[in-house]
């Protein structure tokens, strides 16, 4: 989604414990696309949703079918070396 490439990631990049954004596409269009936003601490991404999703909100709301929903988890464990070293920093 180019509008995710080119407004809110620019966004996302300069928000704390801001690690990786994942769009994924659905292979048809009845599916719901789905994007997961990795961040260092679980209180960064909860400032994020308070103080700056709001204005990322207004972007994506022309693309939005149903309402966003946030669902927090907690990464046990991964292969990627990049999020290794940035969730133990």
């Amino acid at each position: 989604m180019k509008v995710v490439r080119n407004e809110v990631l620019p966004i996302l990049n300069k928000q704390p414990g801001f690690l990786e954004i994942l769009p994924l596409e659905p292979e048809t269009k009845t599916e719901k696309r789905i994007i997961i936003t990795l961040w260092a601490k679980k209180r960064d991404a909860e400032r994020y949703e308070r103080e700056v999703y709001p204005k990322v909100e207004g972007i994506v709301k022309p693309y939005l079918i149903t309402p966003v929903a946030f669902k927090h988890y907690n990464v046990e464990t991964t292969l990627c070396q990049h999020f290794v070293e940035a969730l133990t920093a």
